[in-house]
């Protein structure tokens, strides 16, 4: 199964720009024969957009997830991309995995909210999401969720051995695509898809560096800085050595 993921530039609103990137890079993506294309978080409508967060969020089977689901269906490519989901009076950080015929296969609201925008934009999430892709159980995570070892070592003792990661990491916290996240998926035998954005955004610079790390917690593609569309084909990894949890649990000796 090949897994392609997107580092871009935000895109201020829920505009036409918005939609004609996604639309362009999963048609890149179908080409380069990828199952699933991860794309930032708040792709929709931006991450440091807080007004907009509150005014352009939308429910659950509304537009932007009905056009969504066209775009990944046209293509024959699932996506994966974040987004600012509203429910009542209610404002998540969301991402939706689609699957390559529309379907939406899993839906997650981030739990860490990192920093005061986004605290005082949204409410935090309080469920895992686990789903099949390419006969993989996957699951989804935003941004800082994946820095809590807690959470991914959850995900690991439900089966989960491929974890999507939309993301909006800053300048400054590079150590989380060098060391964190490559250090995660060795330590449970996972893949993690860790899709960033680059440049900047109202004054916030990010800092590129999308990877894919592997089982091993070697990066089988990664980016610079710049706007990148990269893709890893996970049957390179079938023969890796994959760390079982139980046996780890069963060998561990406390002090």
């Amino acid at each position: 199964m090949k897994l392609a993921l997107y580092q871009g530039p935000a895109i201020s609103g829920a505009t036409e720009e918005t939609f004609a990137c996604v639309s362009t890079q999963l048609t890149a993506a179908a080409a380069a024969g990828a199952t699933m294309l991860v794309m930032p978080e708040l792709f929709l409508p931006g991450y440091n957009q807080p007004a907009l967060h509150d005014r352009l969020s939308q429910p659950r089977g509304g537009a932007w997830e009905s056009r969504l689901a066209g775009m990944a269906r046209e293509a024959g490519c699932g996506l994966t991309i974040g987004w600012a989901e509203r429910e009542g009076d209610t404002v998540y950080n969301a991402a939706t995995a689609f699957g390559a015929d529309g379907g939406v296969l899993g839906h997650y609201r981030k739990i860490q909210l990192f920093g005061p925008m986004e605290q005082a934009s949204f409410a935090p999430g309080d469920a895992y999401c686990t789903f099949e892709l390419g006969g993989l159980k996957a699951a989804l995570l935003i941004c800082y969720d994946v820095e809590f070892a807690p959470h991914v070592r959850a995900l690991a003792e439900q089966g989960v051995s491929l974890i999507l990661v939309p993301t909006a990491n800053a300048v400054g916290f590079d150590h989380v695509q060098r060391a964190t996240v490559p250090g995660r998926a060795a330590e449970l035998g996972l893949t993690i898809v860790y899709a960033n954005y680059c440049g900047l955004e109202d004054g916030l610079a990010f800092g590129g560096l999308s990877l894919i790390a592997d089982p091993l917690g070697q990066p089988m593609v990664s980016a610079g800085r710049g706007e990148a569309l990269l893709v890893a084909d996970l049957g390179v990894n079938d023969d890796l050595p994959k760390p079982s949890l139980s046996t780890q649990l069963a060998d561990f000796r406390e002090l």
